[in-house]
């Protein structure tokens, strides 16, 4: 059995962890509630403007549609959304497997590049024949969270639908995980790069978008396709954001409950201890004093 002073210190030590976790926690909460009302609000906005985007490119020409069609796919954009910080459970990983495994799988024949928003994306694949090399891509763009906003994601969408339309790749998907709720958070792999058109299911099969245009269809066409893929982006950021405040509110909540039934196991073995100690004084205290009586 260990000793006091190991024990006391054991105990010392796991409280000032369970302080830190339950700190963290809060912060957490605080930062979850502003990211939930952010993606929320935006979220019915988002949706929307995609569910044109789609049906506009069923009735675009192919000589106006530069950001959909088919296309031989030989180079592929893979755009990992992950947190600059860890202590948020199985959040960054999962998406760092997702994409080795896109890439070992899915995309076994092709060219792929990872690009990567947040630092623990892009430690995972610095160094790899994944990460982005000799493009004019951004870099460091684990700064965009340091202010969140659709004016700084704004140059970061550009950038990518630059380089799709000169052939730099052949195809782009983001990868991220979707807010649900604060204890669950949904992996998704969306493809962002060629738009495609919508899918027809139940009643909507068959149905004719009929839009009336004003100005002119080229000009909505090629002001509303670049608005709205910004706009996609920036909210498959604000969902990882709102999700990676409730992936580490869920573990901290979990680490100090851990701690808790520690402590409880640290302070019965502390007393156990203590006991043993006592019982073995006083049974030298007792035989010290029959030896002197003999």
């Amino acid at each position: 059995m260990a000793n006091l002073k190991e024990v006391r210190n054991r105990i010392t030590s796991v409280t000032s962890t369970q302080q830190i976790t339950s700190a963290m926690k809060m912060v957490s909460a605080a930062k979850l509630r502003r990211a939930q009302d952010a993606i929320v609000s935006l979220r019915p906005y988002a949706n929307k403007l995609n569910e044109i985007l789609q049906h506009l490119v069923l009735i675009t020409d192919s000589s106006q549609a530069v950001y959909s069609g088919t296309r031989d796919v030989q180079i592929v954009l893979l755009v990992a959304i992950t947190s600059n910080r860890g202590l948020c459970g199985a959040f960054n990983s999962n998406v760092i497997r997702r994409i080795k495994a896109l890439a070992s799988g899915k995309y076994k024949d092709r060219k792929v590049s990872v690009l990567a928003i947040g630092k623990k994306a892009d430690d995972a694949f610095k160094g790899t024949e994944l990460h982005v090399i000799g493009t004019d891509l951004p870099k460091r763009l684990h700064r965009l969270f340091d202010d969140l906003s659709y004016d700084n994601i704004t140059p970061v969408a550009e950038s990518i639908m630059e380089n799709y339309v000169i052939g730099q790749f052949d195809k782009v998907e983001i990868i991220y995980n979707e807010f649900k709720n604060a204890a669950v958070q949904n992996l998704v792999t969306e493809q962002y790069l060629p738009v495609l058109p919508p899918e027809e299911t139940g009643e909507a099969t068959g149905m004719v978008h009929d839009y009336i245009f004003e100005p002119s269809k080229e000009e909505i066409v090629e002001e509303l396709v670049p608005r709205s893929l910004k706009i996609q982006l920036y909210r498959a950021i604000l969902e990882s954001y709102a999700a990676e405040h409730g992936a580490r509110m869920t573990a901290m909540h979990k680490a100090t409950e851990n701690a808790s039934d520690m402590l409880k196991e640290l302070r019965i073995s502390y007393n156990k201890a203590r006991q043993a100690s006592i019982t073995n004084e006083l049974i030298e205290i007792v035989s010290g004093a029959d030896a002197l009586r003999n």
